[in-house]
C-alpha cells in the first residue's frame, strides 16, 4: 500500500498540474465559451487561480475514489487537501506581493506547483498514517460540492473584493 500510495500522489500531482495549466488557458482557447468559464480561469485574479487547483483536484479525487475503497476517511482527507491548497494559494501570493510589492508570473506559476505538491504530500501523510479521523464523510463530500458551486457562482457574480479582482484589467469575474 505504501508504494501504491506514493504512485497515486505522483500521478495526482502530474495530472493536477497538467490539468490546472490547461485550465488556465482553456477559456481563451475556446473563444471565451461561457460553458467552459466555471471550470477554467476567466481572468488573472487570485480566485481564478484557486479554481485551477480545485477542479483538477476534484476530478482526480473522483477517479481515485474508484480505487480507494478502504479508507473511511477518504472524503475528509480530500476536503482537508482541497482546503489546504485553496488556502495556500492566496496566502503565498499575497505574502510575497506584500513583501516585494509586485507580482512576477514565474513566481505565480511556482506557487501553483508548490501548492499542488504540498496537497499531495499532505494526502500521502494523511492516508499513510491515518491521522485524519472522519465521522461524517458525507458532510465532507457535501462541503467539497459546495466549494464547487461557489466557484461556479463566483465566476459570474463575484464579490467586489481584491481576491476576485483581475489585477490586469481591474474587473471582476467573467466579462460577458
Amino acid at each position: 500500500m505504501k508504494q501504491q500510495s506514493i504512485l497515486w500522489q505522483a500521478a495526482g500531482f502530474a495530472l493536477v498540474t497538467f490539468g490546472g495549466t490547461i485550465a488556465h488557458f482553456l477559456y481563451d482557447w475556446t473563444g471565451k465559451n461561457i460553458l467552459i468559464s466555471p471550470f477554467s480561469g476567466v481572468n488573472e485574479s487570485t480566485w481564478e487561480h484557486m479554481k485551477l487547483l480545485f477542479w483538477p483536484l476534484l476530478l482526480f479525487a473522483l477517479v481515485q475514489r474508484l480505487f480507494y475503497r478502504d479508507p473511511e476517511n477518504y472524503w475528509c482527507v480530500k476536503l482537508a487537501e482541497i482546503l489546504l491548497g485553496l488556502s495556500l494559494i492566496p496566502m503565498l501570493f499575497y505574502t510575497y506581493n506584500g513583501v516585494f510589492g509586485q507580482s512576477a508570473d514565474w513566481i505565480n506559476i511556482t506557487i501553483f506547483y508548490i501548492c499542488a505538491l504540498l496537497v499531495f504530500l499532505f494526502e500521502w501523510w494523511a492516508f499513510q498514517y491515518d491521522r485524519l479521523p472522519c465521522k461524517h464523510p458525507q458532510l465532507a463530500f457535501a462541503a467539497i460540492c459546495l466549494i464547487g458551486v461557489l466557484f461556479v457562482v463566483f465566476t459570474f457574480a463575484p464579490p467586489q473584493i481584491p481576491l476576485f479582482r483581475d489585477p490586469l484589467t481591474g474587473t471582476y469575474g467573467i466579462q460577458l
